[in-house]
């Protein structure tokens, strides 16, 4: 819905860096009360719903990392995203990136007690377009 003026409001963005140090891997960073929430996803995001990758809850970055790169790390995707569902073990959303929008699902392992271990799913019903 637009603002007045014609104006969209304003969208949570999310950025997906391609880390090479320590070892390759993705961090997927979604903004969230100010902050990116970041997970590190050894195998980059799901490209196929029977397969499920593992993300590693890592502590929050500054926004400022939207745009970050270095020697060692660069922008793989970025764009907003929107958040369909929350429960306590799991939240679905939508990433809307430079190629269209993905529709996926983090799933809590081990929030009973206390880990950082999560299930990053790609969901079968897919945005249309």
């Amino acid at each position: 819905m637009a603002e007045a003026g014609g104006a969209q409001p304003e969208r949570p963005a999310f950025v997906l860096h391609d880390h090479r140090v320590p070892r390759p891997h993705f961090d997927l960073r979604l903004e969230i009360e100010g902050v990116l929430r970041s997970w590190a996803v050894p195998r980059g995001l799901p490209t196929d719903v029977r397969h499920d990758r593992l993300a590693v809850a890592v502590p929050d970055h500054d926004l400022d990392h939207l745009t970050y790169t270095d020697a060692d790390k660069s922008v793989a995707d970025t764009g907003w995203w929107e958040l369909e569902s929350l429960r306590d073990t799991r939240f679905r959303f939508v990433l809307h990136g430079r190629d269209g929008a993905r529709r996926y699902a983090l799933i809590h392992t081990d929030a009973a007690t206390g880990g950082t271990s999560w299930l990053l799913h790609l969901v079968k019903d897919q945005p249309s377009g």
